[in-house]
């Protein structure tokens, strides 16, 4: 993301209230942060982002680095008055195409080193919220790789908690390299465990076939395998879809709608006419 494409002119204060590592040691890690906004005027809805500054110089000459990350909670008041917010966050390395060197993700090492008491830099809200339909008989498809989990888990919320009574299908599709970085639906985490009684939500996880390798996650593959409920959903004008992740997800989900389509034609045909529709939203990073 370009610094210039945001608005940069009214940053936050937060405070670093906790950071817990959800994953296992030999694994990939991954972080929850909990941070509290030193503002009370800070706003923000389920699906939204912020944008975190992470003071340079950096090696390309820059004095701030700018990155955004899904706010993984829902508001909710809080003793103090200011804000709370949730970022997932994995530390991630990057190799250069042409030098093979790795290097540090700027934005998620800086994060992920941050301790309790520390105080960070944050703009936004960014971004749309996820719409949720007014007709609690609409089907919601979502689908999420990687921390693309974390905006769901705040939609699925707002949905049961604060909406209720929803009887439309809510399906989510969400893949991840292994069973353990399953963020937010392991055994310790599993929030989305809370909504497994209700009639209308199911949930299907995908897992790379090769978890130690840089396999991608079977997502595709997922989705294939209930195809006959997925193509459903997507082809009523009564659903809307939501997706979340890498940009590698658009090249999966293509993969696997076409095949559910029969060609590329009509699939591209039945994007198009969710898209105009409103009822296909991405957020993708």
């Amino acid at each position: 993301m370009r610094l210039q494409d945001y608005d940069l002119e009214h940053p936050y204060q937060a405070t670093v209230k906790s950071s817990t590592r959800i994953t296992p040691e030999e694994f990939d890690e991954i972080r929850e942060l909990v941070l509290e906004v030193d503002h009370p005027d800070f706003r923000f809805e389920a699906g939204q982002s912020v944008g975190v500054l992470v003071p340079g110089r950096h090696a390309l000459g820059h004095e701030v680095h700018f990155r955004l990350y899904s706010i993984a909670n829902e508001p909710a008041p809080t003793p103090s008055g200011n804000p709370i917010i949730t970022l997932c966050v994995k530390r991630v390395d990057y190799i250069d195409d042409y030098s093979g060197e790795r290097y540090k993700g700027i934005a998620s090492h800086y994060l992920c080193d941050r301790r309790a008491g520390d105080r960070i830099t944050i703009t936004g809200p960014y971004g749309l919220p996820f719409e949720v339909p007014d007709d609690r008989e609409a089907n919601l498809l979502m689908i999420g790789l990687g921390t693309g989990i974390a905006p769901f888990r705040a939609f699925v919320k707002h949905i049961y908690r604060n909406l209720g009574g929803w009887e439309g299908k809510v399906r989510l599709f969400y893949g991840a390299k292994t069973g353990l970085e399953m963020v937010y639906m392991n055994d310790e985490r599993d929030d989305f465990a809370n909504y497994y009684d209700r009639e209308t939500f199911r949930a299907f996880k995908a897992l790379s076939p090769r978890p130690h390798w840089d396999e991608p996650a079977a997502l595709d593959q997922a989705l294939t395998e209930h195809q006959r409920e997925v193509w459903e959903m997507v082809s009523s004008p009564e659903t809307w879809v939501y997706v979340a992740g890498l940009q590698s997800i658009r090249e999966m989900l293509d993969k696997a709608f076409v095949q559910m389509a029969g060609s590329a034609e009509q699939w591209q045909r039945r994007k198009a006419e969710l898209v105009a529709g409103g009822r296909w939203t991405e957020l993708i990073y």
